[in-house]
């Protein structure tokens, strides 16, 4: 019995076989070879075998559940979802229930001729080998098949899936039910006929080609279709032509034979009332009809709602005449109306009357006006694009204009987004608008300094300021401090405040006429801040000059005063940002009448070979000059002035030791 059973390896029924004999065949939950004593259970999708209690506990843990959580338990191999949870131990073809070990037959089989249906969907036949684990081989029967337009037949495999096709012409008859098919043996229904054949309207007077089979190929004996022309036909009469739009129908009766017509033109007198007042009866339909000698009567298409224009001729046959009077026509939103003639108004009946009026009302969006002329909408949706700017800043919104919030941007990158220096990553798909990741290494970007860095890797360019504690020489040059903050970078140096301060005085013997300042103090910033305007007024007098007090007394009451604390720990002022382009197009000062002095007595101490170091002049020995706003203020508070000549003299002599 077992020599009937395949034990090809190459086959995976082959490989199954051999595996589970030798004790070979391992289970993909508990990873243990599958022994041939205990139970098992095999998928029917993947034929993977495995232990009972192993695949029970799997198909009980939340990690085998399906995706939709509805479809019951996956299989560990190949995923396929399955309802029901294997409960007793069963042969590979599941006829036998906890079959026993035989060491002549597979194991875990029971024997028996599998039975099983194949997977082949036109195989009539069951699988005829032993009970066996793995897909059942392709059927070994042979069957007479024929070709795909049926005129051969020829002998293949059971179950084989390839089509059978002859060198013959089809012949099978095509849709339409004239023609046959002229292709060569084929699979699947034929091609629709693709002859055209011709159509004749239904009055005779057009024609038309169309495919034959189609649903447009229609008779009904009268013709195909309608021209939507006049159908022109002579009717039962024979003297009269059918007015109406080409039809399928036979034409209908003349409508002037004397047993159709049973009133006069205008429709008020029956014409028997008629022939009693001795009209002459009509014979054919060429006869005239009689006229009562009424008004016609008849509303004309002239009129409107509020009033209906009539045909004030006498009885009459054919068509009314114009109207004579005249109606309002209102334009279509009703704003405005305008007066015709009755015979105008025939001619432009067709003609819409449209007033100039512009509609003031909003837009569905709520933003825009209507503007249209003679508007008649009700809804008055926005056609203009939204235009605004998304949540991220990048992309605006292409929707119709609308209230409200736009919608979330919808586009997304599929580009990794990551931190400046590569460390943090943001897989795609990354909605617009998400900003870089954040880093907790530190920032690789270049420096203007070779200090050490401290603060982490961000996504902004610039770089906060440095915070390594430096060394930095005063003002005068006459010292350098240890432990001063690096805040200001060196390309700023040279044009800011960010100095540090010793106390000490400097003086530098400056030319006579020079502009400059002529004195800089390294002053100790908190007597400076206290009392910082009169300190300037001081300056300026050292200079001669009365715009420099109000210059420096506005750096110094805004500057000092608010940046204290960055100015003791060696941050920087920019005065340009402080100051407004008026007072920096006043910063140079301009020469007066004393500066215009100097530079006379200047030059005639040239022409006269005078030493710089002398005093011809006893410039030097004279007293100070004191401005009229320094007196003003030295009468109001002595106190205060006493206070602020102690504090030089202390700095002089501080120099001075």
């Amino acid at each position: 019995k077992q020599s009937d059973v395949p034990k090809n390896k190459e086959t995976h029924t082959g490989s199954l076989i051999e595996q589970l004999t030798t004790e070979k065949y391992e289970c993909m939950v508990c990873c243990e070879v599958v022994r041939i004593a205990a139970p098992v259970w095999s998928c029917q999708n993947c034929y993977h075998v495995f232990h009972l209690n192993c695949i029970k506990k799997w198909a009980r843990s939340p990690a085998s559940q399906a995706e939709d959580g509805n479809s019951g338990w996956r299989c560990p191999a190949c995923q396929n979802a399955s309802i029901q949870v294997p409960k007793t131990y069963t042969c590979f073809c599941g006829k036998v229930h906890n079959p026993e070990w035989n060491r002549n037959e597979i194991p875990h089989s029971c024997g028996e001729l599998c039975g099983k249906k194949r997977q082949c969907l036109d195989c009539p036949h069951l699988c005829n080998i032993l009970c066996h684990p793995g897909p059942c081989p392709s059927c070994p029967a042979f069957v007479t098949k024929s070709c795909e337009c049926g005129q051969t037949s020829h002998s293949v495999r059971c179950g084989q899936s390839t089509k059978i096709r002859c060198s013959n012409v089809c012949g099978n008859t095509l849709n339409c039910g004239k023609h046959s098919c002229t292709q060569v043996c084929h699979a699947g229904k034929c091609s629709p006929c693709q002859l055209t054949v011709q159509q004749v309207c239904y009055c005779g007077s057009n024609f038309k080609e169309v495919l034959c089979g189609s649903k447009e190929e229609f008779s009904d004996g009268f013709g195909s279709f309608s021209c939507q022309n006049i159908c022109g036909k002579k009717l039962n009469c024979g003297r009269h032509n059918c007015k109406q739009v080409c039809h399928p129908q036979p034409c209908q009766l003349c409508p002037r034979l004397p047993q159709v017509v049973y009133r006069c033109p205008c429709g008020q007198t029956p014409l028997s009332k008629l022939l009693e007042l001795g009209c002459v009866e009509r014979k054919i339909c060429t006869d005239p009809i009689p006229s009562c000698g009424k008004t016609c009567g008849k509303p004309l298409s002239c009129g409107s709602y509020e009033f209906i224009h009539t045909c004030e001729s006498l009885c009459h046959e054919g068509d009314c005449r114009p109207c004579s009077h005249t109606s309002n026509i209102y334009c279509r939103c009703g704003f405005k109306k305008k007066t015709f003639w009755g015979l105008f108004l025939f001619l432009i009946a067709a003609i819409t009357f449209m007033c100039d009026k512009r509609c003031n009302k909003k837009r569905s969006c709520g933003r825009h006006k209507c503007n249209e002329v003679c508007c008649v909408d009700t809804e008055h949706k926005c056609s203009l694009v939204c235009g605004r700017k998304l949540n991220c800043g990048l992309h605006r919104c292409e929707e119709p204009c609308h209230r409200g919030s736009c919608q979330t941007c919808w586009q997304t990158s599929f580009d990794e987004l990551t931190c400046y220096c590569g460390e943090s990553v943001i897989y795609p798909p990354v909605p617009c608008g998400t900003q870089p990741p954040e880093c907790k290494k530190t920032c690789t970007r270049p420096h203007d300094c070779d200090h050490p860095v401290y603060h982490s890797c961000h996504s902004e360019e610039k770089c906060p300021p440095c915070t390594y504690l430096t060394q930095k020489w005063c003002m005068g040059k006459h010292e350098v401090s240890s432990g001063q903050l690096m805040f200001f970078n060196t390309k700023q140096f040279s044009r800011t405040v960010g100095l540090y301060f010793c106390g000490l005085s400097s003086f530098k013997l400056l030319n006579v006429g020079d502009c400059s300042p002529c004195v800089s103090y390294c002053l100790s910033w908190r007597a400076l801040a206290s009392k910082s305007w009169f300190l300037i007024g001081k300056l300026s007098l050292c200079c001669h000059k009365l715009n420099l007090m109000f210059f420096f007394s506005r750096i110094a009451a805004i500057s000092i005063a608010t940046k204290l604390t960055d100015l003791q720990l060696g941050d920087s002022v920019e005065i340009s940002r402080l100051i407004t382009k008026k007072e920096m197009k006043q910063a140079r000062l301009q020469c007066d009448e004393e500066c215009l002095a100097l530079q006379r007595n200047r030059r005639l101490a040239e022409a006269l070979q005078i030493d710089d170091n002398s005093d011809p002049f006893n410039i030097r020995s004279s007293g100070p000059k004191y401005s009229d706003i320094l007196k003003e203020d030295a009468r109001k508070d002595l106190k205060f002035v006493s206070d602020i000549e102690k504090e030089m003299r202390m700095l002089v002599e501080a120099v001075n030791k």
